[in-house]
C-alpha cells in the first residue's frame, strides 16, 4: 500500500488553490455567482469555486489502492486545505492593502462576500479553510464509490447539474403546460428547488442502475431477437419520430430558443462542409469563412431592393447562384495549393479568408457590395406567398439545409469520392500510388466543403436582412474547425454535437459571455487531454485514438 506523500498531495493542492484563485481574482466566480443551481443553497460561482479542491481530492486519490481509506481521505483532506491557503491569502491581503482594488479591480467586496459568506475576513478564512478541506474529502470518496456505482453517480450528478444550470431555458419550455403550482414547487426565483434536486438525482440514479443491470442486456438480447424486417421497421419508426420531433421543436421552444436553434444549425451547415474538407480529406482549411461570405454577398447583391445590384431576384433564384459561387470560390483556391499540405495549406487558405474580408471592407468593391457599409435591404424568403420573417419560420428552412447537408456528407462518406478522400487523408504519396487522382479529388473536397458554407451564409443573409464585413471574421473559421474538433472529425452526428456544444450552450449563457473564450480555450484543451477522439468519434477515429492507448 501506498504510503502517504505529503510534498505530491501538496504541490495538487496548492494548484489547485492557484486556479481558485485565478478565477476569483478575473471576476468568473462574482459573475458566475448570479446564477443559482439549487435556489438559495447553490450557485454556480461557488460550483466553480469548490470544484478545484474536488477534483484535486479526487486526482490525489487515484493514486492510491481503494483500500486505503484513511490515507485516501486524510490526502483528499490535505489537498483541499491547501487549495485553500492562496484564497486565504488573498482575504489576508486585502486587510493589509485596503486599496488593492485599484489595481486588481475584480477583487470587488462581492468576491470577499462569497469567500467569507458575510462574515469577518478572519473568521470566513478558518471557514473557507474547513469548506475546501471538506470538499478535497468529498473528491476522495467520490473515487471510493465502487465501480458499479461509478457511472450512475456522474449521470445522475451531472443530469442534476444541467437541470439547475439551465432552469430558465426549461422553465420558459415548462410554463405554458405546467399549472403554476407545480412550476413553483420545481423552480425558485433561480435555478431549482432542493425538492427538485433530490428528486432528479434520485431517478437517474436509479434509472442507469437498473439499465446497468438488466436493462442493458434486455436490450441487446431484443435487438439479436429481431428479425431483418423488424430491425428496419425500427429504425424507420425512430427517424420518423425524430422527424416528427424536429417539426415541432419550435412550437415547444418558444421564439428565443428558436433563434439559438437557428444560430446553431447555421454552424451545423457550414460544419458539415469543413468536416468534408478537414474530416474526411485532411485538407486544413482556415479560410473556410470566406465561402460563407460569398454566399452572403451573392445573396445580397442579387436580391437587395438598397439598390447595389439590381437584379432584385427572389431568394429561391438567387440561392443556387449563391451556392455555385462558392463552389467556384472553393475550386479557384484548391487550384493553387494542390501541392500543399499540413502548416502551409493552413497558412495559405487563412490568407485566402483574409483577403475575401480585406475585398469586403475595402472602397474598391463599395459600388458592388457596399464596402463598409454592407449590403442593405435583403428581403426575406417568401414560400407560399408568405415570408420566411419569424425564427421559428427561418428555422424550417434551416432544417431543410441540415437535412440536405446530412444526406449529402452520409451518402458521399460511403462512395467511391469518400473513400478516395480517405486515403488522401491518411497519406497522400500511397494514394497517389494506388491510381488515385489527387487534383480532382482535392477539387472536389473544396468544392463540397464550400457548397455547404456558401449555403449557410446564403441563408444567413436572407435572416438577417443585411451583410456586414465584420460578419465574416477568422472566428468564424476556428469556431467551426472548433466545432468539428470537439465532436468528433470525420464524424456526422459530432458536427451535430459539436455545434450545440460549443454554440448552442454559449448562446443559453449569454450573460458569461465575457469568459466565452476563456472557456473556449478549456474545453479544446480538456478535450485534446481527456477525449482527443471527440464526443461522438466516427469509428475509424475511435478506434486509432483508443486502441492504441
Amino acid at each position: 500500500m501506498k504510503k502517504f506523500d505529503a510534498k505530491e498531495n501538496a504541490n495538487i493542492g496548492l494548484l489547485a488553490g492557484i486556479i481558485a484563485l485565478s478565477v476569483s481574482v478575473i471576476g468568473m466566480v462574482e459573475a458566475f455567482d448570479q446564477r443559482d443551481i439549487i435556489t438559495d443553497y447553490f450557485s454556480l460561482g461557488q460550483l466553480l469555486l469548490f470544484a478545484a479542491p474536488m477534483i484535486a481530492g479526487y486526482y490525489v486519490a487515484v493514486r492510491y489502492e481503494r483500500d486505503a481509506n484513511k490515507v485516501i481521505l486524510s490526502s483528499g483532506a490535505f489537498a483541499g486545505f491547501l487549495s485553500a491557503i492562496p484564497l486565504v491569502g488573498l482575504l489576508g491581503l486585502t486587510s493589509i492593502w485596503p486599496t488593492i482594488r485599484d489595481s486588481f479591480v475584480n477583487i470587488s467586496p462581492d468576491l470577499l462576500e462569497i469567500l467569507t459568506a458575510g462574515q469577518k475576513l478572519s473568521i470566513g478564512g478558518v471557514r473557507l479553510l474547513i469548506l475546501m478541506s471538506a470538499m478535497g474529502a468529498i473528491g476522495a470518496v467520490i473515487y471510493l464509490i465502487p465501480t458499479k456505482y461509478i457511472r450512475p453517480f456522474f449521470f445522475a450528478f451531472f443530469l442534476t447539474l444541467g437541470l439547475g444550470v439551465f432552469s430558465d431555458v426549461l422553465l420558459n419550455i415548462l410554463r405554458p403546460m405546467l399549472p403554476r403550482a407545480i412550476l413553483r414547487f420545481l423552480f425558485g426565483t433561480k435555478g431549482i428547488t432542493l425538492a427538485t434536486t433530490i428528486i432528479a438525482f434520485i431517478i437517474a440514479l436509479i434509472s442507469v442502475m437498473y439499465w446497468d443491470a438488466t436493462g442493458q442486456d434486455k436490450y441487446q438480447k431484443w435487438k439479436a431477437e429481431q428479425t431483418t424486417a423488424q430491425r428496419s421497421t425500427t429504425q424507420k419508426a425512430s427517424v420518423g419520430a425524430g422527424m416528427l420531433l424536429l417539426l415541432v421543436l419550435p412550437l415547444i421552444l418558444g421564439t428565443y430558443l428558436t433563434e439559438v436553434v437557428d444560430n446553431v444549425g447555421l454552424y451545423i451547415l457550414m460544419g458539415f462542409g469543413l468536416n468534408i474538407v478537414v474530416g474526411f480529406a485532411g485538407l486544413l482549411d482556415l479560410g473556410y469563412v470566406a465561402f460563407f461570405a460569398i454566399g452572403a454577398y451573392t445573396m445580397g447583391i442579387l436580391t437587395s431592393t438598397g439598390g447595389l445590384g439590381g437584379a432584385h431576384l427572389s431568394f429561391w433564384v438567387a440561392l443556387p447562384i449563391a451556392v455555385g459561387a462558392a463552389i467556384i470560390a472553393g475550386v479557384i483556391l484548391g487550384i493553387p495549393v494542390l501541392g500543399m499540405r499540413g502548416d502551409y495549406l493552413a497558412i495559405v487558405t487563412l490568407g485566402f479568408g483574409e483577403i475575401i474580408r480585406v475585398l469586403a471592407t475595402s472602397d474598391l468593391l463599395k459600388e458592388t457590395i457596399g464596402g463598409a457599409q454592407g449590403v442593405l435591404q435583403i428581403p426575406k424568403p417568401q414560400l407560399m406567398g408568405y415570408a420566411l420573417i419569424q425564427p421559428q419560420q427561418s428555422y424550417y428552412l434551416i432544417l431543410a439545409g441540415v437535412i440536405v447537408a446530412i444526406y449529402v456528407s452520409w451518402r458521399m462518406r460511403d462512395s467511391r469520392a469518400g473513400r478516395r478522400w480517405m486515403a488522401m487523408r491518411e497519406d497522400e504519396d500511397v494514394a497517389e500510388a494506388m491510381g488515385i487522382h489527387l487534383i480532382s479529388t482535392k477539387l472536389l473536397a473544396f468544392g463540397m466543403g464550400a457548397a455547404f458554407s456558401g449555403l449557410a451564409g446564403a441563408i444567413f443573409a436572407a435572416r438577417l436582412g443585411s451583410v456586414f464585413p465584420h460578419s465574416f471574421s477568422l472566428l468564424i473559421s476556428i469556431n467551426v474547425l472548433s466545432l468539428i474538433i470537439v465532436g468528433g472529425i470525420g464524424s456526422l452526428p459530432g458536427v451535430v454535437v459539436g455545434a450545440l456544444v460549443l454554440v448552442g450552450l454559449p448562446e443559453l449563457l449569454r450573460e458569461f459571455a465575457e469568459y466565452r473564450m476563456l472557456l473556449y480555450g478549456a474545453l479544446l484543451v480538456a478535450m485534446m487531454l481527456v477525449r482527443p477522439e471527440g464526443l461522438w468519434p466516427s469509428s475509424i477515429s475511435k478506434r486509432e485514438l483508443t486502441d492504441n492507448k
